[in-house]
């Protein structure tokens, strides 16, 4: 049995990520080896599920309706206060380049403070691909996870249907993860 079928065969179970916070500072990522290895789990077990009709909005105000997307998404939750989704947001900044005009990368902050903290973070990341929309009422992580835990990834084809999710961190820039997605969407 390969890793990949090893890991999909296994009940989710969050092994690193973050949860909830209050005013928090972001959680230190760990230095050496551990920094280094993905560590969220991936599992197929919701797939089929339909993309939630939440709208959200950017500091503008700008709304984004998650339902009327007519193509791929790659969903991400995550907040300033969380170590792993500060470590994944460059790579899903080069992800999303790298899957520009296949699979449209949807970042979405669960900071209860919103724009106040997610302005300037965007601003000293200078992502060229990310979008800054957030969901301070934390209404698109209570729907996917009880728990808060963060960050949460959730792939869905073009019809609006879960394919995988990601709990905790993972390698987003990597070959493996642009293979991961393309085969996952090329299997539906």
């Amino acid at each position: 049995m390969s890793r990949s079928s090893l890991i999909l065969a296994l009940p989710l179970l969050l092994l690193a990520g973050c949860d909830r916070a209050a005013e928090a500072p972001a959680q230190p990522v760990a230095q050496g080896e551990v920094a280094k290895t993905p560590t969220g789990l991936m599992t197929r077990q919701f797939a089929g599920t339909p993309i939630p009709a939440i709208t959200v909005s950017d500091p503008a105000g700008k709304r984004l309706d998650l339902g009327a997307q007519d193509g791929p998404v790659l969903l991400n939750l995550w907040a300033t206060w969380c170590g792993p989704c500060v470590k994944e947001m460059p790579q899903l900044d080069t992800l999303a380049a790298e899957l520009e005009g296949e699979v449209r990368v949807i970042t979405i902050s669960q900071d209860v403070r919103g724009g106040e903290v997610v302005t300037p973070f965007f601003a000293k990341g200078g992502y060229a691909r990310l979008e800054p929309w957030l969901d301070p009422e934390a209404a698109l992580s209570a729907q996917f996870t009880p728990e808060g835990a963060l960050p949460l990834t959730v792939l869905f084809d073009a019809s609006g249907k879960e394919v995988l999710r990601v709990a905790g961190g993972y390698e987003w820039d990597s070959a493996a993860a642009v293979a991961l997605i393309r085969e996952s969407l090329a299997a539906k």
